[in-house]
């Protein structure tokens, strides 16, 4: 298993859709196991497959935060929201490909979705609070949008100008 870089906006794979995963395999478990290692390092709670460059459908996340508790994580492979609430919730998000930026996003507070595991077998389950929030925002990525996608135009030029700086820094760094 390996930790992988993970992509900072701007970058063109973030904003690209993904393909769908045709066939369960070794090697989209390996991805999916790395996927979770990187998540888990950097740390957040979700990680999708275009965030370290690989445009397929694949998603991992584990919305246990609690000190002490078993994790719970989560790999799924061509996920899709089949149904979602009229109620919502307001969550203050971030995302690893945008570093220590931060928004209020109002999303639905249930969703129901279907997924490939990774056995291939089909599976189906309500997801209700952050974790609603967090398989909302993932698979967003796997459509090639962000969560300063739903921001206002003068605050998502912020926050991207910001990250163009700190590509800037992080590239001198390495020379």
């Amino acid at each position: 298993m390996a930790i992988l870089p993970i992509l900072i906006h701007p970058d063109p794979r973030l904003k690209t859709v993904c393909e769908p995963v045709p066939d369960m395999s070794d090697e989209l478990r390996t991805l999916a196991d790395d996927m979770l290692l990187t998540m888990y390092d950097a740390p957040g709670i979700g990680l999708a497959a275009p965030q370290i460059g690989v445009l397929q459908r694949v998603i991992v996340m584990d919305c246990v935060k609690e000190e002490g508790a078993e994790p719970k994580p989560v790999a799924m492979f061509n996920p899709e929201v089949t149904a979602s609430s009229d109620i919502t919730n307001v969550y203050e998000e971030g995302c690893l490909s945008i570093p220590e930026q931060y928004a209020e996003v109002t999303r639905p507070k249930l969703v129901q979705v279907r997924w490939m595991d990774r056995d291939g077998k089909l599976q189906e389950q309500e997801f209700d609070g952050l974790w609603a929030t967090c398989v909302q925002h993932e698979i967003d990525h796997l459509d090639g949008k962000l969560f300063i996608d739903y921001l206002k135009p003068l605050r998502r030029q912020m926050i991207t100008r910001k990250m163009q700086k700190l590509k800037r820094e992080r590239a001198r760094k390495a020379l």
